[in-house]
């Protein structure tokens, strides 16, 4: 096992990364999956090895903490007796469900392995950073939108055929779009890329490349089975001619192998691409009832089913997890899936087995119904199991959950972090809490490392986020009629170019920090 990694590496199953609360160890199966025994075995061992806590990522990996570097070698050495083979390299991301989804508009899963092929053809794993990805999204139940990439390719139907957009540097929202390509050039596009990376060196991200905002005008040179090392030596990607438009004919489409969405097994998306869309759409839910408060089960190919189990702030101790797989074991159930989301996607044999794992998996303390306040809370461990803590993050989300239960209506996102590091959550939240020198800060739509508009002591501090999170609930509903949730009814009004936090008022900003100082609105 090497050297521990440096932070903002990738703490990978080779090279743990040290943290506040010992190594970390993340891992990605190669198979997306693992068998209920797997499962048990990996959580046995981080018991034994590490402090037991066991993590589902933002981007559907697991990860395991509490090591030293000779505990974090013996459960490298379990995870290979249980013959369990993780992701190296590059990651190429597709939904947990790809290749089961029958929502998908493509299977994503031919194209990823073409790209991983090609990176590997063309030397680039030891040329790229740690951080750089690629993520190939088929357009299915689960929703990839909030996750950032330096390629991202998207399946779209376009006049009868199929179209993968691609687009660096982002997630769904903020990534640069170059058009809609054929998969043969979409795979080239994507290769000359994570050329032009490489050659900005290990630090490079796509993000650094001189785009100038557009790339309507860029084009692959070459399919990969032709890529030599094309990068130009300052790392930018050169443009061909400006007349040519950037979409494809139909006829270029299918000449580059794509299929039509009515042969097959592949339907167009149902709902739109929302960034905020719920982990697994439902194609058809009740009308009577709001979608999220649907207990959400996607029928798979072959009659299967499966439903999100989420980790409860993102992490649970081992022996509930073990005690899920078990009962996954029991009901027949071979395969569980680490998704988005810090959930976890179980494939079902039937509707029935579905239904058993959810009822073992509230009784186990997990989250199954999306209106569960839990869902919307993101907390890392804090103190004490943090050195970096400087308050207790998971039990004061814990506390916070029943103080929020009243707020069925909100959709406001919550970071809870024990310092200004924000390891739990990257994007920004309407409510952060922060642990600092001075107690508590808070952070209203932004991130730890933002200057916080008020302090206070973390006795009671469920009670004053509830009553920021109350106040935000009616700033969204005085500003919107109502009609809007929070966070939009608030950014709504903001200028292009303004911070989230610009939207709201000096007066606003008082008024939330007196409510934080003084536990209620």
């Amino acid at each position: 096992m090497s050297a521990a990694l440096r932070r903002g590496a990738c703490p990978a199953l080779s090279a743990p990364m040290p943290t506040g609360d010992g190594l970390l160890i993340r891992l990605s199966p190669v198979s997306g999956g693992l068998s209920p025994k797997s499962l048990i075995g990996l959580c046995e061992s981080a018991a034994r090895h590490g402090n037991g806590v066991v993590e589902v990522t933002a981007r559907g990996s697991l990860q395991f903490r509490g090591f030293s570097a000779s505990s974090a070698e013996r459960f490298a050495a379990d995870v290979d007796a249980l013959g369990i083979a993780v992701r190296t390299g590059v990651p190429v991301e597709v939904s947990p469900l790809a290749g089961t989804d029958p929502a998908d508009i493509a299977d994503p899963v031919p194209i990823a392995e073409r790209i991983r092929r090609a990176i590997a053809e063309a030397g680039l794993a030891g040329r790229l950073g740690p951080k750089v990805s690629v993520l190939v999204d088929g357009g299915g139940s689960v929703s990839l939108d909030s996750i950032a990439a330096d390629v991202r390719l998207t399946a779209e139907v376009r006049d009868g055929g199929v179209v993968w957009q691609v687009a660096i540097a982002g997630d769904a929202e903020t990534a640069i779009p170059a058009g809609p390509f054929g998969e043969d050039a979409a795979v080239g596009y994507a290769l000359q890329v994570l050329q032009s990376i490489a050659a900005l060196g290990r630090d490079g991200r796509a993000r650094d490349l001189p785009v100038g905002g557009r790339l309507d005008h860029w084009r692959p040179f070459a399919p990969p089975s032709v890529l030599p090392d094309i990068s130009p030596p300052g790392g930018e990607i050169r443009s061909v001619d400006l007349a040519t438009p950037p979409s494809l004919a139909t006829s270029e489409i299918k000449a580059a192998g794509a299929i039509s969405p009515l042969v097959g097994e592949m339907s167009g998306r149902t709902e739109g691409g929302a960034k905020g869309r719920d982990l697994i759409e439902a194609s058809s839910p009740p009308p009577s009832l709001p979608k999220r408060t649907v207990p959400l089960t996607v029928r798979l190919k072959s009659d299967r089913h499966t439903f999100p189990v989420t980790l409860p702030f993102g992490h649970i101790d081992a022996a509930p997890l073990i005690d899920l797989a078990r009962h996954a074991e029991a009901l027949g159930i071979a395969d569980i899936r680490p998704a988005p989301a810090r959930t976890l996607l179980p494939i079902c044999p039937s509707l029935d087995s579905a239904d058993a794992l959810r009822a073992a998996a509230v009784r186990l303390g997990f989250v199954t119904d999306p209106a569960d306040p839990r869902s919307r809370i993101a907390a890392c461990p804090g103190a004490p199991a943090c050195a970096s803590g400087k308050i207790p993050a998971r039990e004061i989300a814990e506390r916070l959950a029943g103080a929020l239960a009243d707020l069925t209506d909100s959709d406001l996102s919550i970071h809870i972090s024990g310092c200004e590091k924000g390891c739990a959550r990257q994007a920004a939240a309407d409510i952060v809490i922060v642990g600092g020198e001075n107690g508590a800060g808070l952070v209203v739509q932004g991130t730890p490392k933002a200057t916080p508009l008020a302090y206070r002591s973390a006795d009671g501090l469920p009670r004053a986020i509830a009553a920021v999170a109350r106040i935000l609930t009616n700033l969204g509903a005085e500003r919107a009629g109502g009609a809007k949730p929070v966070p939009e009814a608030i950014r709504s009004g903001r200028r292009p170019g303004d911070s989230d936090i610009a939207a709201l008022t000096q007066d606003d900003k008082a008024r939330l920090a007196a409510a934080f100082e003084q536990g209620r609105p």
